[in-house]
C-alpha cells in the first residue's frame, strides 16, 4: 500500500492524522518545543513535511530481529 502524497507544510490536522492524536496535543507539543519544523505565519501553524517525517522515523520503536537502518 503506497501512503497518500503530503503537501511540503502540513497543518495541525495534518500533523494530528499522522500522529493519531488530537489537535489539541499537537499544539501542545508545539507550545513546549517538542515538534519539529514549525512555521507560523500570523496565527496559522504549519509544520516542514520532512522534518516531521523524520522525526517520527527518529521515535520509532525498534522491532526485534531488524536493523535500525531497515524501513
Amino acid at each position: 500500500m503506497t501512503p497518500p502524497r503530503l503537501p511540503y507544510l502540513l497543518t495541525v490536522d495534518d500533523v494530528a492524522e499522522l500522529l493519531r492524536t488530537t489537535r489539541k496535543a499537537v499544539y501542545s507539543r508545539i507550545e513546549r518545543g517538542l515538534l519539529p519544523g514549525v512555521v507560523r505565519d500570523g496565527r496559522r501553524v504549519l509544520l516542514l513535511r520532512d522534518d516531521v517525517l523524520e522525526w517520527i522515523l527518529e521515535r520509532r520503536a525498534a522491532t526485534p530481529g531488524r536493523s535500525p537502518s531497515c524501513p
